[in-house]
This record gives structure tokens, sequence and C-alpha cells, in this order.
């Protein structure tokens, strides 16, 4: 059977996208491990924060809002961005790069940052809050997507590595590491951290998109985290964390350069984020209880990348989406599915600009350098 679209990668890109494109064209998903989201999906801090990837990605994170809260995959949270007076600068800078985005963003006086953030040190004085910060129900919203693909009739195959791609006459054939083949008429590249590595099989030119290790540690703390405390991040840059049934889920908010792997925790990080936190709150640490590590791949202008390949007929590139490709799904998702089968956009894209997510975006880069 010659599929019309084949979807490698049945993480929340893939799996989303599959769903989207489902009552338009035959799909094929195609999944390397025994089951999808074992990779960034599973591994995600499980948050929806409109400022989060940058003012770039603010259409995307805005558009899928709606949908997300509406299927009950959103639990109001908030979010502060903190400082300390030499961060001032950097504070103003931050809330000026959203003017016009819609995001909304509220200064904090310390009073107020110390009720909201209890042990928060006197030192960490200046705060932003975003108040449409949320949690996200990521597995929840990835189960919706595929038992939506499932029911419209995409073909979901698992233990499905690809280890080979040649385009002829208009199909590609899809060559799995156990000997089987798959054909479909169109590719769509949503590997994640192996994005470039799916390029290259295709014999299309890689746009440079590289995996990050992020890690992720669960502490218990006394006392006990409230349920309401927001999502505190470092203006710059340097940790975040949340709570979670009276844990804490902190991160040093690193991104360390990684080969396209299942990735862990590294020990060294792990304690520059204990170190961090420390020097942030007096929160006594009574135990690390768990440690993930994730990969998050961001091509080289750290903005998503969807659309057809502009020198390969028949490749479509849907990657790059960093740690933000939970909170963008839905719209990324309707969008992908938009460019691909020619549809229009509808309430939901309206309001995105396309061309600034086009991999067209790179061979123009590399004509003029």
């Amino acid at each position: 059977m010659i599929h019309d679209i084949a979807v490698i990668g049945a993480g929340m890109a893939g799996a989303s996208l599959a769903a989207e494109l489902a009552p338009h064209a035959r799909v094929l998903l195609l999944e390397a491990e025994d089951a999808p989201g074992y990779h960034a999906t599973g591994r995600s801090a499980a948050f929806w924060e409109e400022c989060y990837g940058g003012p770039g990605v603010v259409p995307l994170t805005r558009a899928s809002g709606a949908y997300l809260d509406a299927h009950g995959f959103l639990t109001a949270r908030g979010a502060l961005y903190v400082g300390r007076a030499q961060d001032r600068a950097a504070m103003a800078e931050f809330r000026a790069s959203y003017d016009g985005t819609g995001v909304q963003i509220e200064p904090l006086a310390p009073q107020a940052l110390a009720q909201r953030v209890p042990h928060i040190r006197p030192e960490w004085s200046e705060a932003l809050y975003q108040p449409a910060c949320a949690d996200i129900d990521v597995a929840g919203l990835h189960q919706h997507y595929l038992a939506e693909a499932r029911r419209l009739g995409v073909t979901i195959a698992t233990r499905a590595r690809v280890s080979g791609l040649a385009r002829k006459d208009g199909v590609w054939t899809i060559t799995g590491e156990r000997g089987e083949t798959w054909q479909a008429a169109t590719l769509v590249n949503a590997a994640g951290a192996w994005a470039d590595e799916i390029a290259r099989l295709a014999g299309v030119r890689p746009i440079g998109i590289a995996p990050f290790r992020r890690t992720v540690a669960v502490l218990r703390v006394a006392p006990a985290a409230p349920a309401d405390l927001p999502l505190v991040i470092d203006v710059g840059g340097s940790f975040y964390f949340k709570p979670d049934a009276g844990r804490l889920w902190l991160s040093p908010h690193d991104e360390v350069p990684s080969d396209p792997c299942d990735a862990a925790p590294e020990e060294l990080d792990v304690a520059i984020a204990i170190d961090r936190f420390q020097n942030v709150t007096d929160w006594r640490i009574e135990a690390v209880e768990r440690r993930w590590a994730g990969l998050r791949s961001f091509a080289p202008d750290r903005m998503p990348v969807y659309g057809f390949d502009p020198a390969e007929e028949g490749f479509f590139w849907f990657a790059g989406q960093g740690g933000f490709g939970i909170q963008t799904a839905p719209a990324a998702a309707r969008l992908g599915s938009q460019l691909m089968t020619g549809q229009g956009p509808d309430a939901m894209t309206a309001a995105i600009d396309a061309s600034v997510y086009a991999p067209s975006r790179f061979a123009v880069a590399l004509q003029s350098a």
C-alpha cells in the first residue's frame, strides 16, 4: 500500500500532526521505540507559558491555549520571572521584548513576591508575573492525539526504526532496520533530535537541528512545597522550579550539546541545579527523589521548522521545536496540516505567519553567506 503521507516520529509532534492530517489523507505514523513518546515528550517539565521560547513562538503558544484548555489539558499555575537588583535592566528588556504580542506581564512588588514564593531569599526582590501560565497534562495530550489518529484511520507502527529512505517516481520507500518497507508519496520529518539524521538518509541537506540535554530533579523539601506555588524562572536563565504533589521539580535550565540518544542526567548537572536553588531559597532539601534528562532540539535560529524542503520535493520538515513543542502542539499541528494539504488558515491559525517557520529561510541564508 502506498500511503499519502508517512510521518517519522510519534512523539507529540508526529502524533499531533498525524491526527490533524488523518481527515485529509492516508497517513502512516512510524515510531522507532517500543511505544510513542519515549524521548522528549515523556520527559517534559509540563507547563504552558506564553513567554517560553521567545517572542517568535508566542503566536503558536497563544493559538494553542484555547484548544488545550477546552480539552481539559491545562491547570492554572502562574509564572514568576525573578531576579535581583542587578537584574533590573534585564527584567525591563525581557518585558519590553513581548510588547505587542498580547502576553500579559505584570510587575510584582517584593512583598507580594515573598508571599507567593515562601523561602525565597530577600535579595531576589525583582519579579514579573505571567498569570496565564498553566500546567499541561502532557501524557493526556499525547494519548489524545494518538487516539484521534487511530480513530481516523492512521496506521501506527512501533519498533519501526528507519534505516533507509529513497524516492523514485514520486514515491518514498522507507526501509526499517529489520528489513521491513513502507511507501508514501510525502515524507514528514518529525524525528526530534534525529531530524538531521533523517534528512541525511533522505539525501536532503540538513538544517543544523541540534539536540541539547535538559536536566530535571525532583526534590523533597521541608516544609513541603505549597500546591499554589507558581512556576519560578530566573530571568537570567539559570534555573526554574515548580511544585508537584508537595515536591519541587527543579532544573538548572541547562543546554548541554548532545548526540541524539536516550539522554540520562549527569550528577554534576543535578548538583549545579541544587546549588543554584539554595542560592535562591532557604528551603531545606531532604532528598533528591528522582532525576531525569531529555533532549530539546533547536534549529540555528531557535525557531521551529515547518514546511516543505525547498530542494527536495515531497519532504516536509516538522522539527526544531525545542522545549516549546508540547505547549504549541495544537496550533503547530493544525498549521502543518494546512501547509501540507493546501487548506487555508482557520480560526486557530489565522494570526500565525507561517513564513517565519519555513525551511526555505535556511536556504536563503546559505545562498547569501
